[in-house]
């Protein structure tokens, strides 16, 4: 008890001489080894051949059944997230980052024992609920630190870190396919070593970020900043109490402009190789689609630090407007690049959504920050997040579902995402709506008012 003792909070004060840049390098500890969700795809199909090897036995699994695994660890994000948020904010990030290590890494060998023992229920629970938890405990778990030693610039800060979720795909796809290779035999496709390494090289470098990761001594402020004596317009000094921030109507318009945002970027994400394929058949390739893929990875990662930092400057609301408005240009363009055979329009196109997708999830920490102030901001993050867990239902299933219908109705597969296009630009005029309805708290619901002695 003693030895864990190092991960409470009273551990972790840092001296005023503390270089704050020091703590970014550990959010990143943490989301580059949690970005990881975003390459597990790379597993499908050896999974597929565990038996067979070569090709599928009739005892394999099928896709169907290994996509819920991914599923499954996303709604688990957003629930761990929302239920743990509270106590983040009580027990400090490297406790918090440490129970992702340990939730994530085991997730991973949890897992690995229901690919020996080909039970496909012990990586639903290994993968989609452990490494759920860990992904979104690991994923909250520095935001209100970083917001607290960068005063000055929240969104840069979140940026920095949440950007590191979009680029972990980067490092665990290659990673994962180089292991599995190592590992394969001839009667092995070598997915169990490879989900006993990647369990314990995650755990340790998440390990690491707790280790690193301080927080500010009381009142602390970086050297030469003053907090300006009238807040900008949507930027509090209050303080909203996370239970109350359910009780606030802002909560439920930056839930819905996370959700719309995302469902519309998850969407496509989901399925831009076969898109971009049949969108401009016989020009783009399955392997130039994999690069397409690979473009947009990185347009999402820049993304989450080009948005984030620029909402510091033009303010977290115009930012948001920047995604609804351009986004619903560029959806209603999409199908149009397409008629014109511009597959370089195409592809910028989608960059740009994605580079909003990317920084939606970068900005909302700072919007959250300047709506109901810091004290709270990890607990409240934790609870919107839940957006994203909808949103990873709804957006596969618009484009998934809407393709198959236009499909079955005769619509030639180039033409099949014409409406599902503008149905996301009509998603994203509503989250549009939402952002622009967007006001300061009521007085009513600050935590000095609330905490007044009845008259």
């Amino acid at each position: 008890m003693a030895l864990l003792s190092v991960l409470d909070r009273e551990h972790i004060v840092a001296p005023h001489s503390y270089n704050r840049w020091l703590v970014p390098p550990a959010a990143l500890c943490v989301h580059l080894c949690i970005g990881q969700a975003y390459a597990f795809s790379v597993f499908n199909l050896p999974m597929t051949k565990l038996i067979g090897i070569t090709d599928s036995a009739p005892d394999d699994w099928k896709l169907t059944e290994l996509g819920w695994i991914f599923s499954i660890a996303i709604v688990f994000l957003g629930v761990a997230a929302a239920v743990t948020g509270t106590w983040l904010d009580r027990v400090g990030p490297r406790k918090a980052m440490f129970t992702a290590a340990c939730c994530f890494g085991g997730g991973f060998l949890v897992s690995a024992i229901g690919v020996a023992t080909h039970q496909l229920w012990i990586i639903y629970l290994g993968y989609g609920v452990l490494g759920g938890c860990g992904l979104g405990i690991g994923y909250i778990s520095p935001v209100k630190t970083l917001i607290t030693w960068f005063p000055d610039r929240p969104g840069m800060a979140t940026g920095m870190a949440i950007m590191g979720f979009g680029g972990g795909a980067f490092i665990a796809s290659p990673l994962s396919v180089w292991l599995m290779n190592h590992f394969k035999t001839d009667t092995d496709m070598g997915v169990t070593a490879t989900f006993v390494t990647l369990g314990i090289v995650y755990f340790v470098f998440m390990s690491i970020g707790a280790i690193i990761v301080r927080v500010p001594a009381p009142n602390w402020k970086p050297e030469g900043y003053v907090a300006p004596a009238q807040p900008k317009r949507l930027v509090t000094n209050e303080t909203v109490h996370v239970d109350q921030a359910l009780k606030t109507p802002q909560f439920y318009l930056l839930w819905w402009a996370l959700c719309l945002n995302v469902t519309a970027g998850i969407g496509v994400l989901g399925q831009a190789s076969a898109m971009s394929q049949e969108m401009f058949q016989g020009r783009i390739t399955p392997v130039a689609a994999a690069g397409f893929v690979g473009l947009l990875s990185l347009f999402n990662m820049a993304g989450r630090f080009f948005w984030a930092s620029t909402s510091d400057y033009i303010g977290r609301k115009n930012t948001y407007y920047c995604f609804f408005l351009l986004g619903i240009v560029l959806y209603a363009v999409v199908p149009s690049t397409a008629q014109m055979g511009s597959v370089v329009l195409f592809v910028l196109c989608y960059g740009i959504i994605l580079s909003m997708y990317g920084g939606g999830f970068a900005t909302i920490p700072a919007y959250l920050r300047d709506i109901f102030g810091v004290q709270y901001v990890g607990a409240i993050h934790g609870r919107l997040l839940t957006a994203w867990s909808a949103a990873g239902v709804f957006g596969p299933v618009l484009v998934n579902y809407i393709r198959q219908y236009q499909l079955d109705h005769g619509v030639a597969k180039a033409d099949a995402y014409t409406v599902t296009m503008y149905i996301m630009a009509g998603l994203l005029f509503v989250g549009f709506l939402c952002n622009l309805a967007m006001r300061a708290v009521a007085d009513r619901h600050h935590l000095r008012v609330q905490n007044q002695p009845a008259q």
